[in-house]
């Protein structure tokens, strides 16, 4: 048995941070707080540098993503920490779209990680269900969908105005999201995955995944592949979470979906997220958003970010920094030290520090 301080490489990752705006400033520098107690705890050497990509920088100087970002966070770093974008000061959010979704298509961040696991029994608004009924992920198709922004407005804002959005599929997305999800069950000992679309309205685009699925489901003979159309799912979520284990769905099915989940174990607050392309550079965040209203009154919970740290460290091989991490939450959950959503009565910075404490003084140890 050894402690993770003994076992670590000293090699050095270098994390990039982008707070964003609002209360994503505040609970980003909670989750850096924290990371930086288990580099500490654990003789890891993490350098971070942050950028300030934000609406104070659009609305100073017009720059959304700087020419050159992606490349340069490829080149620069092992991960992206991302805080929330949305300021009332930009009303078509013009600079949050460009920034988030242009590191997703740029960096071809085809996995959106949603994992939904219930820190206590008393955080579910659903009867009766404990912490082994809710624990599944959700993938969610990042790159394509509803998402890719093609359409247009045909006599805008007059009484015969045609708005058209399309839906993008191809064979190549549909099959490494499912893929991945599969891959995911059998590397986590996870018996059963369900596929979600709405086929049945969508028959062109989702017809290709349901024909997808059909091919990939022969490849994983141990995996129990079962589909639901997703307002199905929905129900089933809320009826009995405790027979999903991984879910995989399109870009805004998923969407919709892994907020649900977010909602069946405790709330935004609570809920990390990965945006991830298995091998290279991630970008991890909370899925809440910037919050303005609450923004720099020491009011927002940092657990879905500080959670969000933590499957940063996983995918850059850190598992036991992670652990720590997700060790510190469950306890910080479990004896009330969290915000008021929670039922605590701490603030922003004070569950960051008790986090941080917490990684610093207990030792985790593995074989």
């Amino acid at each position: 048995m050894t402690t993770i301080s003994e076992t670590q490489s000293n090699s050095a990752k270098h994390i990039a941070v982008i707070p964003g705006d609002g209360a994503g400033v505040d609970v980003t520098a909670e989750a850096v707080k924290v990371l930086k107690a288990a580099a500490a705890a654990s003789g890891l050497t993490i350098e971070l540098e942050q950028f300030d990509w934000s609406a104070d920088r659009y609305l100073r100087d017009g720059t959304t993503l700087p020419a050159g970002a992606a490349r340069m966070l490829v080149e620069r770093f092992d991960a992206i920490l991302f805080g929330a974008l949305g300021d009332p000061r930009v009303r078509d959010n013009r600079h949050a779209a460009e920034i988030l979704l242009g590191l997703r298509f740029q960096l071809d961040l085809y996995v959106n990680a949603r994992p939904c696991q219930l820190l206590d029994a008393r955080l579910t608004p659903l009867r009766n269900r404990s912490e082994r009924d809710l624990d599944f992920v959700i993938f969610r198709e990042n790159t394509e969908g509803l998402y890719v922004n093609i359409g247009g407005v045909f006599k805008r804002d007059t009484p015969d105005e045609v708005a058209v959005q399309e839906q993008i599929n191809t064979r190549k997305g549909v099959e490494r999201i499912l893929r991945h999800g599969f891959e995911y069950a059998r590397r986590h000992k996870r018996s059963r995955l369900c596929m979600s679309d709405k086929a049945n309205a969508l028959p062109h685009g989702h017809g290709l995944w349901q024909r997808v699925f059909a091919e990939l489901r022969p490849q994983f003979p141990e995996i129990e592949a079962s589909h639901l159309y997703v307002d199905a799912l929905a129900a089933e979520m809320v009826r009995d979470p405790s027979q999903f284990q991984v879910i995989v769905a399109p870009n805004l099915l998923g969407d919709i979906l892994s907020d649900l989940g977010a909602q069946l174990v405790g709330g935004m607050g609570v809920a990390p997220s990965g945006n991830i392309h298995p091998g290279r550079i991630g970008l991890f965040e909370p899925v809440h958003g910037s919050a303005p209203k609450i923004a720099g009154k020491n009011l927002a919970n940092p657990i879905g970010s500080v959670l969000s740290a933590a499957m940063m460290l996983d995918e850059i091989g850190k598992p036991a920094e992670a652990a720590a991490i997700r060790e510190a939450v469950r306890v910080s959950v479990r004896e009330g030290k969290t915000t008021t959503d929670l039922g605590g009565s701490m603030g922003t910075r004070e569950v960051g520090d008790w986090l941080a404490d917490y990684v610093t003084g207990h030792a985790v140890t593995r074989t």
